[in-house]
């Protein structure tokens, strides 16, 4: 099916819970590594489908801290993905910038080499910027802002009385980019899951059942038709927003 989607209204930045891998390659009689391996090659078509569309910002949900706790050889596998799949040459041959967020602190040594290395080999690449969120915890992201914060008033370097939201946003893990207008979630289950939690205050959310590594470009005009039927208020009535137009 054809969907035919407004070319002006294409969301900027697009955050998505990839879901499902695990159940995709159970159901299957596969490896739960097997299911990791298959959402890798649904990454490259998002990507890619997401550059064409002019979406500039694709945020994916890789790796949160809650998932050091998965059985290590499980943990070994996603890691060994991570290595493999920054060989792509997906970045070069779409124009996309790589970026990270989270607690790196935790990422083996090798994997934040390669990470680092991948961040300065697309620094110049302007088409779109992909940012995995990789031991990413939103929790712990709001947490570290609040201890920054604290620091600063402590030592004289910001008033108390001047903290506002900006202050929050200006110091969050993703503060080179807009929050996300869309948050799309596959696998059925319908959590946020410690994702963003600050930044998707006003996103529209898309769930589906579709699981990650079945997930395609049909599955990503639909999400963005969906977005697209929504009226965005941010508080307005119907009638304001109208107005507006």
């Amino acid at each position: 099916m054809n969907i035919a989607l407004d070319k002006a209204r294409i969301p900027q930045h697009i955050a998505i819970i990839m879901d499902g891998n695990g159940r995709w390659a159970t159901e299957r009689g596969l490896d739960r590594s097997a299911g990791h391996k298959e959402g890798v090659e649904a990454v490259r078509r998002i990507t890619s489908e997401c550059t064409r569309l002019g979406v500039k910002y694709l945020t994916l949900y890789t790796f949160s801290t809650e998932n050091w706790n998965r059985p290590a050889d499980e943990v070994a596998a996603l890691m060994g993905l991570v290595l493999t799949s920054l060989e792509d040459e997906i970045f070069m041959k779409n124009n996309v910038r790589f970026r990270v967020v989270g607690d790196r602190s935790r990422i083996p040594d090798v994997v934040n080499k390669k990470l680092a290395e991948t961040e300065e080999h697309t620094a110049k690449n302007s088409a779109m910027t992909m940012v995995v969120a990789l031991s990413y915890s939103s929790r712990l992201e709001l947490a570290c802002v609040a201890r920054q914060i604290a620091e600063e008033v402590k030592e004289g370097r910001l008033d108390a009385a001047d903290i506002n939201e900006d202050t929050v946003s200006e110091r969050l893990w993703t503060n080179f980019m807009p929050d996300p207008e869309l948050l799309i979630r596959t696998g059925g289950e319908l959590r946020i899951s410690n994702y963003l939690l600050w930044q998707i205050a006003y996103s529209e959310l898309y769930f589906c059942n579709t699981y990650w590594p079945d997930f395609g470009e049909a599955d990503l005009h639909q999400a963005i038709a969906s977005y697209q039927s929504r009226q965005r208020r941010f508080g307005k009535t119907e009638a304001q927003v109208e107005n507006e137009k």
